[in-house]
């Protein structure tokens, strides 16, 4: 049975929905599911912008067949080659053998590291600044690698400004009925799991990001098409600029994530006291997190966007805590910067977790201000650890105010 959606005239939603998959990539937890977005042209050529994954080839199929009603399908364009948007590309063109498929060279390079059988396909290469007439309808392609893959692309229509936008724009979270930014309350329902796709999936290349923002600031884009999450026909300025703050590493908001890892509840402990003084002083804008118990994905998520972050650690085998050092590699890798750091140390005989954490700050990731004062725990808080957390948060009140 069919389901597909008009976005503006011409161009249908053909997409589908996954709410049985509980990993993407087999790593970030999606509680509510996601979404594979394909979009349908129809124009004097019929074009299908991107597939599914497999799991939903089948909702595909229906949508394609439907909409074509008997017709051929003469394009397939290839925005992104990673397989949970080009895993039916071969069954499109198995079903339409006239078809040509247009993509990059490295896409292509791609599908055939993929095992892809397309030998006998018609094939098209372009590449940046290229064009495509499919009757009334024209499109320019636009090389955006690295926005996440080295093969990616964007398609923008240059006859009504509909951008057909790869990974850039996408967020977890299945479409449930709803599919454009108006028919949802994003700010309140969406924003937390768009930023968790973005720091976790795309965050590391922030410079590439920012390359593709100055390329589609002079273009006249009215609609975003992502290949996940709602199609954005409104209000495309809130998506810009959390898109251009977060590939600046820019927080959002001032604000602390505690990030806590705990043996004994000594060091939890520790960090509840801290939390409450902070608060006492006016600063209530604290997120909570236990290292051990949450996954990582939302620990990246919200330190690119609060300005300020605590660790909060126990020494372990005279090293960083593992979970917590696993949380700090995750930063390291997705490129976090820009942030104020405050640490808090927890050792029963020999400290070393803090100095350690500091050091991994001041020298492996960018322009990061640890601050000097630290909080040192010798198994449990005691008069001594207070009058240091007094320190730390006088000093972190001072940092809000810069």
């Amino acid at each position: 049975m069919h389901n597909v959606r008009k976005i503006v005239d011409d161009l249908y939603w053909v997409g589908a929905n996954d709410r049985r998959l509980t990993l993407f990539e087999n790593i970030h937890p999606i509680p509510r599911g996601v979404s594979y977005n394909s979009y349908l042209l129809l124009d004097k050529k019929t074009v299908l912008f991107d597939t599914v994954d497999w799991s939903v080839a089948r909702h595909l199929i229906e949508n394609i067949e439907y909409l074509l009603d008997g017709r051929e399908l003469d394009y397939l364009v290839i925005n992104h080659m990673e397989p949970d948007h080009a895993a039916s590309i071969e069954e499109i063109t198995l079903r339409y053998p006239k078809v040509t498929v247009i993509s990059t060279e490295k896409a292509f390079y791609l599908m055939h590291q993929f095992g892809f059988k397309l030998e006998n396909i018609k094939k098209e290469e372009v590449k940046e600044g290229d064009t495509k007439k499919f009757g009334k309808h024209e499109v320019v392609f636009i090389e955006a690698p690295m926005v996440h893959w080295p093969e990616a692309m964007v398609t923008l229509d240059t006859t009504n400004g509909v951008l057909f936008s790869a990974d850039a724009f996408g967020s977890f979270i299945s479409l449930d009925g709803k599919l454009f930014n108006d028919e949802v309350n994003f700010d309140r329902d969406w924003i937390d799991e768009a930023r968790r796709y973005y720091t976790n999936i795309v965050g590391k290349y922030g410079p590439h990001v920012q390359h593709l923002l100055k390329k589609a600031a002079g273009a006249p884009i009215t609609t975003f098409c992502p290949l996940h999450g709602p199609v954005w026909r409104t209000d495309l300025g809130y998506l810009l600029d959390k898109y251009d703050k977060w590939s600046r590493y820019e927080p959002e908001e001032k604000g602390i994530v505690l990030a806590y890892a705990s043996m004994y509840g000594n060091t939890e402990a520790a960090a509840d006291l801290l939390a409450s003084k902070l608060v006492q002083k006016g600063i209530t804008n604290i997120k909570m997190y236990d290292v051990s118990s949450t996954h990582v994905s939302y620990l990246i998520s919200d330190v690119f966007k609060y300005s300020h972050l605590i660790l909060a650690c126990p020494t372990y085998n005279l090293g960083i805590y593992p979970v917590m050092h696993n949380f700090i590699m995750d930063m390291k890798a997705l490129n976090l910067q820009k942030r104020t750091v405050a640490i808090l140390e927890n050792g029963s005989w020999a400290c070393k977790s803090g100095s350690l954490i500091q050091e991994i700050f001041e020298t492996e990731l960018k322009d990061m201000n640890v601050l000097n004062e630290k909080v040192t725990l010798t198994s449990a808080t005691n008069s001594v650890n207070v009058d240091e957390m007094d320190a730390l948060v006088d000093a972190l009140v001072e940092s809000f105010k810069k």
